[in-house]
């Protein structure tokens, strides 16, 4: 028999270790001294520590490694958590290039400009949200006020207070000078009936959102919108969708410095 100190240097598994592997049942010592409660192993335990120790490194949790080390478990079972841990690294490698092509991509960007963009775009998932909206084709971006009018005025005559932050949607495949296609939506909650203008309605979640969020007035807009559609390109995006502006903080008026506006672009892998 073995002193766990002695197993702990044949076996390259520290003390601390070898004691949570017997307090898990996954490798009990041969022998517990009763008086000074020294743990004794043998030379035989080894390819079973080296075999936790190699499960252990493939990835697994020591709760799947315990199940692993039943001799009577299937073939199939066992290689059926292999494929799994397989999936598992796989996506997770998949995950690190990605995230190793932004870097690059930052990279390049302070390459360029010299300093870092004061635009951070995030990949987020947005939920569905229960609206009532008003779509038309407007003049220009900026005369969007008369939807709001008829949307406001709406929720007013029905008592009904937006459950969240209102946004706009954009439905023109590229910017227009002018004819544009949008929809101003208030999030609403609760029971709403609708008229010949003002549709209540599910507006879609989106998986693959791209959000910047920019500070400063309206007018200034398009500053985050360059930022954003540089990040989508130079990370091998695309736009899959209508995009959003969500007014988080807004007084209506265009050259507002306080405004607080998030924009928000459907996109997938290109």
């Amino acid at each position: 028999m073995i002193r766990i100190g002695d197993f702990s240097k044949l076996s390259h598994a520290s003390v601390k270790t070898l004691r949570y592997y017997d307090e898990m049942g996954l490798l009990r010592p041969v022998k517990v001294d009763r008086l000074t409660g020294y743990r004794y192993y043998a030379v035989d335990q080894l390819p079973r520590l080296n075999r936790i120790l190699a499960l252990k490194d493939l990835g697994f949790t020591l709760e799947q490694i315990a199940h692993l080390l039943n001799d009577r478990l299937p073939a199939e079972q066992i290689r059926g958590m292999l494929r799994l841990k397989q999936a598992e690294i796989q996506q997770r490698v998949e995950d690190d290039r990605e995230r190793l092509a932004r870097v690059e991509a930052r990279l390049r960007q302070i390459e360029q400009e010299d300093a870092m963009s004061k635009y951070d775009v995030v990949i987020k998932k947005v939920a569905p949200q229960r609206v009532a909206a008003v779509r038309d084709v407007v003049a220009n971006y900026g005369a969007q006020g008369q939807l709001w009018n008829e949307l406001e005025g709406f929720l007013a005559r029905h008592s009904v207070r937006p459950a969240a932050p209102c946004l706009t949607v954009y439905y023109d495949t590229e910017y227009k000078e002018r004819d544009v296609d949008l929809e101003v939506c208030e999030v609403v909650s609760g029971a709403l009936p609708a008229d010949e203008r003002v549709r209540v309605r599910e507006l879609p979640g989106v998986d693959t959102m791209a959000c910047a969020v920019h500070h400063g007035p309206f007018t200034t807009l398009n500053q985050a919108y360059a930022a954003l559609m540089q990040w989508v390109e130079a990370n091998g995006y695309r736009i899959a969708g209508p995009n959003r502006e969500v007014y988080l903080r807004s007084s209506g008026q265009q050259d507002d410095p306080t405004c607080v506006t998030e924009i928000q672009v459907p996109v997938e892998k290109a």
